[in-house]
C-alpha cells in the first residue's frame, strides 16, 4: 500500500481509515479478535485525524506511545512519523480518573490495553456518544471492545447503560458519591440520559458519504 496516498488524504477520515486497513469501513473484518483490534485502532486514528490538534493530544497519547500503535498495527505508516507526534501535557482530573478506571479493568495484557485505556479516556471528554468518538461503527463495536480488554469493568453494566454514564456512576460509586437522587432508575427523569438510545450515522460513514459527494460535484 503507498504511503503518499494516507499523506495526500489524511485530512479524510474515510479515506485514512482505508489507507490503514486496506478497505473502506463498511467492509471492516472484524470476525477475528486480532483484525477487530486493528478495525478499533484504525477508527481512533482515522476519526481524530480531522479534528484541530496535534493527533497525540486528540488520542491522549505520548508521541511515543503513538508511534508504537502504528508500528505495530500499521507498519506500512511509519515513514510518517511526523504526523504521530503527540504528547499528554496538562491532563484533566477526569481524563485521568477514566483512565485510571479503565487501567484498573483490564483484562488483556501488553501495552494494547494501556494504549486503549488513554485513548477512550481522551475520547470520553468529547461530547458526542462515546462510541462515535472513537470512530466506531455503532454501540455494540464499543461494547464488544470493552468486554474484550476490560471485562470486569463491562460485566458490571448489566442494565446497559450508557458507556460514559457508566463510567461516571462507577467513579463516583467508589469515592462514596451518589450520581443519582432516585433510588429507581425508571422513575428518573434523567432516564434517557443514562439508558437512551445510542444509535445514528458513524462518523466514518458520514465522512465516506460526504467526501464521495464532493468527488461527484467537482467532476
Amino acid at each position: 500500500m503507498a504511503v503518499h496516498a494516507l499523506s495526500n488524504d489524511f485530512n479524510n477520515r474515510s479515506v485514512t481509515y482505508r489507507c490503514l486497513t486496506g478497505r473502506s469501513v463498511a467492509h471492516a473484518v472484524i470476525v477475528k479478535e486480532r483484525d477487530f483490534d486493528a478495525h478499533v485502532f484504525a477508527c481512533l486514528l482515522a476519526v481524530s485525524a480531522m479534528e484541530q490538534g496535534m493527533l497525540g493530544e486528540r488520542l491522549g497519547l505520548c508521541g511515543e506511545d503513538l508511534t508504537a500503535v502504528v508500528e505495530r498495527w500499521f507498519p506500512h505508516a511509519r515513514a510518517l512519523s511526523a504526523w504521530y507526534v503527540g504528547g499528554t501535557g496538562n491532563e484533566d482530573d477526569e481524563l485521568v480518573m477514566v483512565r485510571d478506571l479503565l487501567l484498573a479493568n483490564r483484562s488483556t495484557p501488553g501495552d494494547e490495553s494501556r494504549w486503549l485505556a488513554a485513548m477512550i479516556a481522551r475520547r470520553a471528554m468529547e461530547p458526542n456518544h462515546l462510541w462515535e468518538d472513537l470512530g466506531l461503527r455503532d454501540r455494540s463495536e464499543l461494547s464488544r471492545l470493552l468486554a474484550r480488554h476490560f471485562a470486569p469493568l463491562a460485566v458490571r453494566n448489566t442494565k446497559n447503560m450508557r458507556w460514559k454514564r457508566f463510567f461516571y456512576r462507577t467513579l463516583c460509586e467508589a469515592d462514596g458519591v451518589a450520581l443519582c437522587t432516585t433510588p429507581v432508575c425508571s422513575s428518573c427523569s434523567d432516564f434517557n440520559l443514562c439508558f437512551g438510545e445510542e444509535s445514528g450515522e458513524s462518523r466514518l460513514a458520514y465522512s465516506r458519504r460526504e467526501f464521495a459527494l464532493m468527488e461527484m460535484t467537482a467532476a
